[in-house]
């Protein structure tokens, strides 16, 4: 028993000796900034939503979908857009006849489509919205952006944003006569701002309704506003 007490007394002592080994261990002497990056670009990948309806000539003679898709289709194919970028979006429809009328006609429903349009810039829109009948057009909105070297550019503007972060540490240090050592800790984070259309794009349907037999319709020169792209880095760096 005798023996077993001061085994365990051992076993203590040790221990507390440890710990106070571990605990008078100097601290980790270390230097936390942020590092920021930014670059802008011009997207190459624009999405277009352009919204047909059926709609009643004279209040008599009915203008379907199918001509009025035929001429949307035309319009984007001498455009010079392949298929895979015209697709149809959505379908939908209206019925404007009382809900009791007991008859109805496939005169009665107005179709509305939805298409979808990809494009690389804006300098066609225009002349593809001229081809098609002005009333038919219900709407046309600038749906997203996008860039096909997105990933390319957000790699690199992170990379600028650690090399930003070590440069603002090693002039910190050098202040006070420091010098920066290997890096500690690295925190990454996305701050991508997609900035809006400019005003003048809204006008899209405007150009559209001018008469492409007169003077013609010009294709138009409004470019989209750029794509920030903003990296932040936390990084802890040791100081040696």
């Amino acid at each position: 028993m005798k023996r077993l007490t001061v085994l365990l007394m051992g076993l203590f002592m040790t221990a507390t000796s440890f710990a106070q080994t571990t605990d008078n261990k100097p601290p980790v002497r270390k230097i936390e900034v942020t590092g920021t990056a930014e670059m802008e670009i011009t997207p190459d990948e624009i999405t277009i939503n352009i919204t047909l309806r059926e709609y009643y000539k004279n209040k008599t003679n009915k203008v379907g979908i199918t001509t009025l898709e035929a001429q949307l289709q035309k319009a984007v194919q001498d455009a010079g857009i392949t298929k895979e970028n015209f697709t149809i979006g959505n379908v939908f429809g209206t019925n404007y006849e009382q809900w009791w009328k007991k008859k109805k006609t496939a005169e009665d429903f107005l179709a509305r489509k939805q298409y979808v349009l990809k494009v690389n810039r804006l300098d066609k829109i225009n002349g593809i919205l001229a081809a098609v009948d002005e009333e038919g057009i219900e709407s046309v909105n600038i749906a997203a952006f996008n860039s096909t070297k997105m990933e390319e550019y957000r790699k690199q503007v992170k990379a600028n944003a650690m090399k930003a972060a070590r440069t603002k540490a090693t002039y910190l240090l050098a202040a006070i006569d420091e010098n920066i050592g290997s890096v500690i800790e690295v925190q990454e984070f996305n701050n991508d701002q997609y900035s809006d259309v400019r005003p003048e794009a809204a006008n899209m349907r405007m150009f559209a309704k001018a008469d492409a037999a007169g003077a013609g319709v010009p294709d138009s020169n409004i470019d989209v506003k750029t794509i920030k792209i903003r990296a932040e880095i936390r990084a802890v760096f040791g100081i040696k």
